[in-house]
Order: C-alpha cells, then sequence, then structure tokens
C-alpha cells in the first residue's frame, strides 16, 4: 500500500475515533446562522456532514482526472500507432517505386551490362534492408518511450490496474 493511501485512512480512521468518542458533544445542539434566520442545529453534525461532501467531491475530482488522462493516454497511443503504420507503408511504397522505375530505365536503355545493373539492384537491395532496419529501431525506440510513459504514469498512480 503506498504511504499516501496508507496516510489518508490513517487520518479517516482517526477523525472516525474522534467523532465516535465525542459523539454527545457533536449532537448537541447549537444556535447557528443561516444568514436568514438563526437555527438550533447540533454544530458538530453539521461540520462532519461538510467533511463528508468534501471528502465525495474530492474523490470524484480525483476519478474523473484519472479516466481523462487514461482516456488521453490511449488517444496518443493510437494515433502513434497509426502514423507507425502510415510511415512504414510509404517507405515501402517508396522502395518498390523506386526499383520498378530503375528496372523500366534499364528496359528503356537496351539494358546495361549485367554486371552494373547487379551492382545497382544489390545497393537498392542493401539500402532496402537499411532503412527496414532503421524503421524498426525507430518503432523499438518509440515503443520503449511508452513503456516508459506508461510507468511513469503507474508510479504516479495515474493509471487504473491492468491497462
Amino acid at each position: 500500500m503506498k504511504a499516501g493511501t496508507l496516510l489518508l485512512f490513517l487520518v479517516l480512521a482517526a477523525t472516525t475515533a474522534f467523532v465516535t468518542l465525542n459523539w454527545e458533544a457533536v449532537m448537541a445542539p447549537a444556535d447557528l446562522s443561516i444568514g436568514i434566520a438563526i437555527v438550533k442545529m447540533p454544530l458538530g453534525l453539521v461540520l462532519v456532514g461538510l467533511l463528508v461532501l468534501i471528502t465525495a467531491l474530492f474523490l470524484v475530482f480525483v476519478v474523473y482526472l484519472q479516466t481523462s488522462v487514461l482516456l488521453e493516454t490511449r488517444r496518443q497511443a493510437r494515433e502513434i500507432k497509426a502514423s507507425r503504420e502510415l510511415a512504414d507503408q510509404a517507405e515501402a511504397s517508396r522502395f518498390t517505386e523506386l526499383r520498378s522505375f530503375l528496372e523500366a530505365e534499364f528496359a528503356r536503355r537496351g539494358g546495361p551490362k549485367g554486371e552494373s545493373q547487379d551492382a545497382v539492384l544489390e545497393r537498392v537491395g542493401q539500402l532496402d534492408r537499411d532503412l527496414r532496419v532503421v524503421i524498426e529501431q525507430s518503432a523499438n525506440s518509440l515503443a520503449a518511450c511508452v513503456g516508459e510513459l506508461e510507468d511513469r504514469l503507474d508510479k504516479a498512480g495515474l493509471r487504473a490496474p491492468g491497462n
């Protein structure tokens, strides 16, 4: 259990014990002004009610913040994945287009010597492999960054367990 959560439970338990031990004083009627009139009500009960109301509002706010952070994180992850797929497709189509252009040029020129055509095609193939390695390394780096962000969210307690 985190230290902050443990401290919150200890304060809640101490408050509950205090109110329970002093219940007669909490329920003692007192004259209270509500602005336009004076009413006889237990002051302690009014203050405990306000404490419960503020605690409930705080919990609702925390749940709202955590939900909004999770939704934003998921949205960004989807955008990153879509961008990565689009970049991969664009690079693959560029190399396919380059290969077809080179083959068309070689065919149009009457076919250069087999050696030079093989050398150019080998070089294009090597460039294709190198680019694929770089793309894979970029994807791995991006995945590591996303993982680090998820770890930071987990450590900050802003991520729901199991996501």
